[in-house]
């Protein structure tokens, strides 16, 4: 059975060449009528018409594939801005390649020989921004998630992570909670230096915040929490965590230490991962719109590829309390 072309979908349509490459390529908007997109839309679909990509691109001068440079892959999180960037990026006729840094968010090796000749843009993670002089193409237009609006991009997406930690300090504040713990990652990145700097403007004067810094795992943050929990002074009454996978590290650290969540201490995440339901009591933590973020990580790209500024409020955050939380204990 011969393969449908552009010309077969423009004579049933009854419509020019130019209009199908139009429609199909997403570039009718202001060039053809709603009605006559649709009806386009609708006569390739009936006859099976697949565009010719590879011919497209050679014609184009593009690959229409985008680079997705993230952490890790076991990091839930990440696989969900991947799941968003692909569902996008799929509606255009692109592709993304994941490129997840193999030491979690150091440097890391050229995926490519020349990532010029294979991508047309890149997005990527700031966790793993170093990740990005090993890929090089330096002039491939650059999409940066959660990171710095003064870094050189063209364009950001970002979430509301101050507001995040000053729903986590309202909700602790409004339980009586004086005395706190920030769990801090020992990652060197802007998303978690924007959460210590917005909770420390958040609770000084009105608390006691003590810091102490932990790896992205569930043992290094147990681990850092019972020392801190050993230290000097009056033991702290909640523990502000920077993301899921430390506060579990924290409630297990307390387990072992003998406190009872939340009614000697209460215990905050970021992330709602999968693991918040997991633990025991099932973890309050601030959700975050991970599928959102690769979807407006993908649209920005494409702006961008099509010389459209874009620009865009950073993505709504909210608390999800649950029973790792309660009233600070009575002294």
């Amino acid at each position: 059975m011969t393969r449908p072309t552009s010309r077969d979908v423009a004579g049933a349509a009854g419509v020019s060449q130019a209009t199908v490459s139009l429609v199909l390529g997403d570039k009718w908007r202001g060039r053809v009528s709603e009605r006559t997109a649709a009806l386009v839309r609708e006569t390739a679909t009936a006859l099976g018409y697949r565009p010719n990509l590879a011919a497209r691109n050679l014609r184009l001068g593009s690959t229409r594939t985008a680079l997705l440079v993230v952490p890790a892959l076991t990091n839930e999180f990440f696989a969900r801005v991947y799941t968003g960037a692909a569902r996008i990026a799929a509606e255009h006729g692109f592709g993304v390649v994941l490129y997840p840094s193999p030491d979690g968010t150091g440097p890391a090796r050229d995926p490519f020989a020349s990532a010029r000749a294979a991508l047309d843009g890149v997005i990527a993670s700031s966790m793993a921004a170093a990740a990005l002089d090993a890929i090089g193409g330096d002039d491939l237009p650059l999409v940066m998630l959660d990171s710095d609006p003064a870094s050189p991009a063209a364009a950001h997406v970002n979430l509301a992570m101050a507001d995040g930690m000053r729903q986590i300090a309202d909700h602790l504040l409004h339980h009586g909670h004086r005395r706190f713990l920030h769990l801090a990652s020992a990652v060197d990145s802007w998303t978690f230096h924007i959460r210590a700097r917005a909770l420390a403007d958040l609770l000084t004067p009105t608390a006691e915040l003590r810091t102490t810094r932990a790896p992205l795992t569930v043992d290094s943050g147990r681990r850092a929490v019972e020392t801190a929990l050993a230290g000097p002074g009056p033991r702290p009454t909640a523990i502000v965590c920077d993301d899921d996978i430390l506060a579990a590290g924290a409630c297990k650290a307390a387990r072992r230490l003998g406190l009872r969540i939340p009614e000697d201490l209460s215990i905050t995440g970021f992330d709602d991962l999968a693991l918040a339901t997991a633990v025991e009591p099932e973890l309050t933590t601030v959700a975050l719109p991970a599928e959102h973020v690769g979807e407006h990580g993908m649209t920005a790209l494409l702006a961008v590829l099509d010389g459209t500024p874009w620009t865009a409020p950073d993505l709504p955050v909210h608390l999800v309390v649950r029973d790792s939380t309660g009233p600070a204990p009575t002294p």
